[in-house]
């Protein structure tokens, strides 16, 4: 498949309309539709349920859609790593980041190399650590800000200095709010939101000990701060959270008894060429993180 047929394909998918695309891509419309029965013959699934006024795409097409833009993004970040001049260190560095409070010593440690490279930019991407390293292993991104549990084995890193402590966010008329810390007996048949990923419920198993099995989850949820706070603040329940802040007047946080504590990484594919930026890159976060 031809880079310009993919975006041919991704323009149908997001207009929804062969001729409003053919419109938008300046060709004609029965080019457009013959590009895109030759992709369904080449790849022998059907990408289109085709209708009279508009078409939508099949599951298979749904799958190509995310593969086809993760392959547009990677060729558009490739040329801009071949563009760098030689005398100049230029180009573009893609970080993932979970929500963590070591965005701030890496925003300085961007910063401060950007005084010395301003002619590198910094694209930030924000997900739950396995999407990270999804985009990792696909070429996507090419650092990784991942909060502990994870698995490194793959991957070179570094540690970050702020450690996460866990708390319970909630409203502050909640009981809850009464108590100074938390102790696992206190979540007994609270309506909990609680992390997604695997790993980090496996944590909080463990903390919880017996306890776990009194819980009463009621939500599970990836990112976004925000959208927790506002969670808890209607009243689904209370959030067992890390590296979140808290600014509304209706909530407050109380910590962990006794306390569950996590770390933080900064990682890169082992065994990778780098690109000079990136290779500038870690050695100003070494050296930064070596001050500190």
């Amino acid at each position: 498949m031809e880079l310009r047929v993919l975006q041919y394909f991704l323009t149908v998918a997001r207009e929804e309309n062969i001729t409003k695309a053919a419109g938008l891509l300046h060709i004609t419309q029965p080019t457009l539709s013959r590009q895109m029965m030759q992709m369904e013959e080449e790849l022998g699934v059907r990408l289109f349920h085709r209708g009279k006024h508009n078409i939508l795409l099949t599951e298979e097409g749904m799958l190509l859609r995310r593969r086809a833009q993760e392959i547009i993004d990677l060729a558009e970040k490739t040329q801009k790593e071949l563009r760098h001049e030689e005398e100049a260190i230029s180009g573009e560095i893609a970080i993932g980041c979970g929500e963590t409070q070591n965005m701030k010593p890496l925003s300085e440690m961007i910063a401060s190399f950007q005084n010395e490279y301003p002619d590198v930019s910094f694209e930030i991407y924000t997900a739950i650590a396995d999407d990270v390293k999804e985009r990792l292993e696909n070429g996507l991104l090419d650092m990784g800000l991942l909060l502990e549990p994870v698995e490194v084995g793959r991957y070179n890193y570094v540690k970050m200095p702020l450690r996460e402590n866990w708390q319970v966010l909630m409203r502050k008329d909640s009981a809850l709010a009464e108590k100074k810390t938390i102790r696992p007996e206190d979540l007994k048949d609270t309506p909990l939101i609680v992390a997604k990923r695997q790993s980090v419920q496996n944590e909080l198993e463990n903390w919880l000990g017996h306890e776990k099995e009194k819980l009463h989850i009621v939500s599970t949820c990836n990112l976004s701060c925000n959208n927790l706070s506002i969670m808890v603040e209607s009243g689904i329940g209370a959030a067992i959270v890390m590296g979140i802040p808290c600014n509304w007047d209706t909530l407050c946080l109380r910590s962990l008894e006794p306390e569950l504590v996590s770390g933080c990484v900064l990682v890169w594919k082992k065994n990778t060429a780098l690109s000079p930026a990136m290779a500038r890159f870690i050695g100003h976060v070494k050296n930064f993180l070596a001050g500190m």
